[in-house]
């Protein structure tokens, strides 16, 4: 994309994204905050230094504040669920944190008869309205989360100037399951950026603060930025896609989209009419069991002769492949590996790029590994999932206003606010 063409100019993200920081970080370290009278009717965006890479940390995510004074927490960044919760002390089962950074509720639970609670209550049917407010999520992998909503402060220092503190409704996480091989979050939570109704997004375009809007830029070196709100869309340069809706017409749950067709160097293959799940809380992008094959298959068959053999030592991921020496970096096997395309046919010429360096990593070991995983790995045969890796490296836009995903690859490295 044209830096030149984009509606605001890289300099200028460079100056709202640093005073954004540094003014937020002296306003939130103050004993007491006092709520600004600013009006914003949708019209203002605030944004989040993110912290994290796809590997070896395995997770991108943000800091956020809570509460009133704020004490700042760090949130796993996931656009596939909807409801942020934070390990709580209640106490917990299950929590990995120490227990002075746990979450402890001040008699601020939120009961059955508020309307948010309706929004989590399929597993906890309310008996007494004035009950507290019980919810419990599923993740991939056989992970949960079991606790009670509550409702407190979450300071936001808007790109206008103005500080604001709504008042939003989270989890307090008591009983976290988290079985497997693989070592539970090193986060205290979840910071849930789908597009239900206990979102923050929504809760915060609800309360007139900001348009039903969020998007974020991953750095494939690590860290980017998070931003709400609908000021730091590119006015031009971004592939639009329609979120998928369901017969009686609604938005179907999480930011679902399609069909998408798969490209192999710019040759179509047979992988086809794909529907896809926008999902920054997924570190690795995963196909149904018959696309995987496919890629699979293209891919063993390209690379052969290319000095490149299966390594089957390297547990970091399912497929791998060992050179004659030890890899250092992807620049130093990527030209051994053809760039992927998924077409959009809704609207046509709609492409997201995939290159090597968006389906593939290099290990501790020295191995180069596919980043694209066989949907089955997390019980979902079916399933089509573009993970971190994939959204490396673009702007990408979640429109709920307008139901649509968008993306953009900007000229050059756009990390973050000292990067830009």
């Amino acid at each position: 994309m044209d830096v030149k063409s984009r509606g605001i100019s890289l300099f200028l993200l460079l100056s709202i994204f640093s005073t954004s920081f540094s003014d937020t970080d002296q306003v939130l370290n103050s004993e007491k905050l006092t709520l600004s009278t600013t009006v914003h009717s949708h019209a203002s965006s605030f944004v989040f230094q993110i912290k994290g890479n796809v590997y070896p940390i395995g997770y991108y995510s943000v800091s956020l504040a809570i509460g009133n004074p704020a004490k700042f927490y760090d949130l796993d960044i996931d656009t596939g669920s909807d409801l942020t919760w934070l390990q709580c002390d209640a106490p917990c089962k299950g929590c990995t944190i120490p227990q002075n950074q746990l979450y402890k509720p001040r008699g601020n639970v939120v009961i059955c008869e508020d309307p948010l609670c309706a929004e989590v209550q399929s597993a906890f049917p309310c008996t007494v309205a004035n009950g507290q407010c019980d919810y419990e999520v599923h993740y991939a992998h056989r992970v949960s989360s079991l606790g009670v909503l509550v409702r407190d402060f979450i300071p936001v220092k808007f790109t206008n100037g103005s500080l604001q503190l709504p008042i939003l409704g989270f989890g307090c996480g008591y009983d976290l399951t988290h079985p497997g091989h693989n070592p539970p979050p090193s986060t205290p939570g979840v910071l849930g950026l789908g597009n239900g109704k206990t979102s923050i997004v929504f809760q915060l375009h609800s309360l007139g603060l900001i348009r039903n809007v969020v998007g974020h830029y991953l750095s494939g070196r690590g860290g980017g930025f998070l931003f709400f709100g609908d000021q730091f869309i590119p006015q031009s340069g971004v592939d639009w896609t329609p979120m998928l809706q369901s017969s009686s017409g609604q938005v179907q749950q999480n930011y679902r989209t399609g069909p998408a067709d798969l490209l192999f160097d710019g040759k179509p293959t047979s992988v086809k009419d794909l529907e896809l799940i926008f999902d920054s809380g997924s570190s690795y992008t995963y196909f149904n069991s018959i696309a995987h094959k496919v890629l699979v298959d293209l891919i063993t068959n390209d690379i052969k002769g290319k000095l490149l053999i299966r390594e089957t030592a390297d547990s970091s991921l399912p497929i791998c492949w060992k050179g004659l020496k030890a890899l250092k970096s992807l620049h130093d096997v990527t030209g051994n590996f053809k760039p992927l395309v998924l077409s959009f046919t809704k609207p046509k010429n709609s492409l997201l790029q995939v290159p090597p360096e968006a389906y593939l990593i290099v290990t501790e070991h020295g191995n180069v590994c596919l980043g694209i995983l066989d949907a089955t790995e997390i019980g979902r045969e079916n399933i089509n999932i573009i993970g971190d890796i994939s959204l490396q490296d673009k702007i990408v836009i979640y429109d709920n206003e307008k139901h649509q995903i968008g993306w953009a690859s900007p000229n050059g490295k756009c990390d973050g606010p000292s990067k830009l």
